[in-house]
């Protein structure tokens, strides 16, 4: 979309048993996927593992991603592109920023009735499909 002003990425992180990774943000007071701006020079792909590790302290793998999502945030559209990830090492502690306060692994179904909005629970079942 040509008027798209603010770019992110993030993941569906999903555990070898088919759960979930959802976190909560306490400046929103939702509970969410992981996801974060681009910055600059940045690719949605680069972001998106970025932003899932920042977030949750867990290294992943990109696998298929998923249909984007658009919403205005402002006035401004933002466009916010998602993979589906797979962990592969769990980042020290001390490496997660502070934009979460509580990680919980769900299975489906849970994830995506405990999402604060609806792109995000239909991310979930895109996902877990």
């Amino acid at each position: 979309m040509a008027n798209v002003e603010i770019s992110a990425a993030g993941g569906v992180v999903l555990d070898p048993d088919g759960r979930v990774l959802v976190v909560h943000r306490p400046r929103y007071d939702d509970w969410s996927l992981p996801k974060g701006k681009l910055d600059d020079g940045e690719t949605f792909e680069q972001a998106a593992l970025r932003e899932v590790e920042e977030e949750t302290g867990w290294r992943c793998e990109l696998g298929a991603e998923l249909d984007p999502v658009f919403y205005e945030v402002k006035g401004r559209l933002k466009e916010v592109r998602y993979w589906v990830m797979r962990p592969v090492s769990e980042a020290p502690p001390e490496e997660r920023d502070d934009e979460v306060d509580e990680l919980v692994w769900l299975d489906a179904a849970d994830a995506a009735a405990r999402m604060t909005y609806p792109h995000d629970a239909e991310l979930v079942r895109a996902a877990t499909a």
